[in-house]
């Protein structure tokens, strides 16, 4: 497990905002509530109020800077919905907007060049700031995709519960599809900071502002957007915030945080809301496990809706030392591409640490119709862990350029979490899991059972951070190898296809002992 708060790529801080701060943003639009919920255009592009305050953190030269425009968009009667998917790494994004007409739902192929990656919709905001002169001093654009934890209800006709995922899906280089989406009657925030290269931080100096953030014309045309609704200016001011560490930390801390929830990824831990249920999806099992066994435990049916477990490539990977070794660390996905949820149940074994695991299986609708025996859970009392593995997930192993063992990787135990939408448009994807963090999925040492899920649609990432999650490589000589991610290793998994668990990433090693390098050769043209 990784640490939540370390290594993680920048992210804008998409706020929560209630509906009396939309509804002042609509105000200042120019448009009134109850025009709003009368007669909403598709889309409506507001800001929740029209000044904030920026607070720029300094301590001995370490600069963080806290940033939020509050710039959201709002869905009109019928929700903003796109699709996007590869057939293949080295294929192009296509785009399709799902539009109703005549009360049916269909789809429509949006414009080459308006998705390039699953970030969202490229370019679909320019942020002009400028100084009390009037001086442009950044301009900038930013994506859209709809996505978010912080969306809320803004008008009281609004429908009850948002079934859209929470994060767009560009965290893991390896993904397949998105779906990005806008309730109809509420609110999701717009991306107000640049995507800046790792280790770059955005940055303004203490001071007054006006950004000014104006919907560009392509995006204005295709969703409906009034011109005089398709601007928003917000006055910002710049100022000293406590430059004690315990200041800064508390601020990384927040941003972190909420960075962890709008993104969720390889474990973040945070709070998830209630999930709203797609009705697409048949599958809703309840997150608690049973308390004991079920009596009779029926066999593994013959046929019906399997979990598929997929590897993806190794991924960010890198050389790391520590005590005079040299490891090789790296991030690993194991995702379901199945027509079933993968589902397991611990049962404790009474006064032990170690719990008898069970595959459980279900019909079409949804239904548990059998289980199986699938190895054993066991309590991980080590710091950042202490929690539940399921031993029998996954394996990594260092091949050398034989494709023969030549390191096997210490993580051995797996927490399974939804932490990376790889492909939300394959068939019945669950677009907001419910187990997406540690607390939720994996038990505390007091609980007597424990599930854990890995829904449709869903991966699940480890990054190597750690010695013992990493391969030792200080005495291997230089040469090619290989990463191989293996998932259900032992077969004790019931799937639809096991020819897909198994997936290989070449490294090469060189240097010298002092100082080895590390080359990582792009995979289907993916350098991640």
């Amino acid at each position: 497990m990784t640490d939540p708060l370390k290594k993680r790529r920048r992210r804008s801080r998409l706020m929560t905002y209630g509906a009396v701060a939309v509804a002042l943003g609509l105000t200042a639009a120019g448009v009134s509530v109850a025009q709003a919920a009368a007669t909403p255009p598709t889309l409506s592009f507001v800001a929740a109020t029209s000044k904030v305050t920026a607070e720029r953190y300094n301590y001995d030269g370490e600069i963080y800077f806290s940033f939020d425009l509050g710039l959201h968009v709002i869905a009109g009667k019928d929700p903003l919905e796109i699709w996007a998917k590869r057939t293949g790494y080295d294929k192009p994004i296509v785009a399709e907007r799902t539009v109703v007409k005549n009360g049916k739902k269909t789809k429509v192929a949006l414009p080459a060049g308006m998705v390039t990656d699953f970030s969202g919709l490229k370019d679909f905001t320019t942020i002009s700031i400028a100084d009390q002169a009037g001086r442009v001093v950044t301009e900038y654009k930013t994506s859209f995709c709809g996505n978010t934890w912080s969306s809320g209800r803004t008008r009281p006709d609004a429908p009850a519960a948002n079934p859209y995922p929470t994060s767009c899906g560009d965290y893991n280089p390896f993904t397949l599809g998105a779906v990005w989406g806008v309730q109809a009657g509420w609110d999701a925030a717009v991306a107000d900071q640049p995507r800046l290269a790792d280790g770059q931080e955005f940055d303004l100096p203490v001071g007054e502002y006006t950004a000014t953030a104006t919907v560009n014309p392509v995006y204005r045309e295709l969703f409906g957007i009034p011109q005089n609704q398709a601007t928003a200016k917000v006055e910002v001011s710049v100022v000293d915030a406590e430059t004690d560490r315990a200041g800064l930390a508390r601020a990384k801390a927040a941003d972190a945080r909420v960075a962890a929830v709008e993104k969720p990824d390889e474990h973040s831990i945070h709070t998830a809301e209630g999930d709203a249920k797609r009705q697409v999806s048949a599958y809703v099992p309840e997150l608690r496990a049973p308390a004991k066994r079920p009596t009779p435990l029926k066999a593994t049916p013959k046929g019906g809706p399997r979990p598929d477990l997929r590897s993806l490539p190794a991924w960010e990977i890198s050389l790391s030392t520590e005590d005079g070794k040299t490891y090789v660390n790296f991030g690993a996905t194991v995702w379901n591409a199945g027509t079933s949820p993968l589902l397991v149940d611990g049962f404790r074994r009474t006064g032990t640490d170690l719990m008898d695991a069970y595959q459980y299986f279900f019909d079409a609708k949804g239904n548990q119709v059998g289980s199986r025996p699938a190895g054993t859970m066991e309590w991980d009392p080590r710091e950042g862990h202490l929690h539940w593995h399921f031993t029998d997930f996954a394996q990594y192993n260092l091949l050398d350029s034989t494709q023969k063992l030549a390191v096997r990787s210490g993580k051995e135990a797996f927490c399974l979490a939804n932490t990376d939408a790889v492909d939300f448009t394959i068939p019945n994807a669950k677009w907001r899991p419910e187990n997406t963090d540690l607390s939720t999925s994996c038990g505390a040492n007091t609980v007597i059972a424990v599930r854990e899920v890995l829904d449709i649609g869903n991966g699940d990432t480890y990054s190597q951070y750690r010695p013992g999650q990493s391969f030792e490589i200080t005495d291997l000589p230089n040469g090619t190898y290989y990463i191989q991610t293996l998932a259900n290793p032992e077969n004790k998994l019931a799937e639809l296809d096991t020819t897909n668990n198994s997936s290989l990433r070449q490294i090469i090693l060189g240097g010298t002992p002092d100082k080895r390098t590390l080359t990582v050769p792009p995979v289907h043209g993916i350098k991640g």
